[in-house]
Parts: structure tokens; C-alpha cells; sequence
């Protein structure tokens, strides 16, 4: 599903992309999706920082104790 959007931009830019072979609407469109992509990214990472912010972190070692107890278990 899509919507319609209008910009009111100067005639002069309009004229100088157009010459340059640029797709108006197309790099408006291009450029929107990458800027709801950050503000969503932004979000998540903004729930995430608030969900870990109680985690406490391993302690000193923990990696490489718990994969030597994995590899000794086989």
C-alpha cells in the first residue's frame, strides 16, 4: 500500500535535476525509506539499551570457561 506526497521546491532546482537526468521521485522516495529505516533502527536500539541497562555483565573469564566445559562434556 502506498500514499501521495507533494513538495513545493524552487523551479530552478527542479530544472537543474531534470537536465541531469535525475529521477525527482525516485531519489525523494529513496531518500524517505532510508530515513524511516534510522528512525526504526533508533527505536530498537533505544528498547534494547533500555532492556539490557539491569543486565549484569559476565564476569572476568566466563567465555572461555564455559566453552571449555562444553568442549569437556563431548
Amino acid at each position: 500500500m502506498s500514499t501521495v506526497i507533494s513538495v513545493r521546491i524552487r523551479k530552478e532546482i527542479k530544472e537543474t535535476l531534470e537536465k541531469a537526468g535525475v529521477d525527482i521521485s525516485e531519489e525523494v522516495r529513496k531518500f524517505l525509506e532510508e530515513l524511516a529505516w534510522r528512525i526504526k533502527t533508533r527505536r530498537f536500539i533505544e528498547l534494547w539499551n533500555e532492556l539490557l541497562k539491569d543486565v549484569k555483565p559476565s564476569e572476568k573469564g566466563f567465555s572461555v570457561k564455559s566453552v571449555r566445559e562444553d568442549r569437556e562434556s563431548h
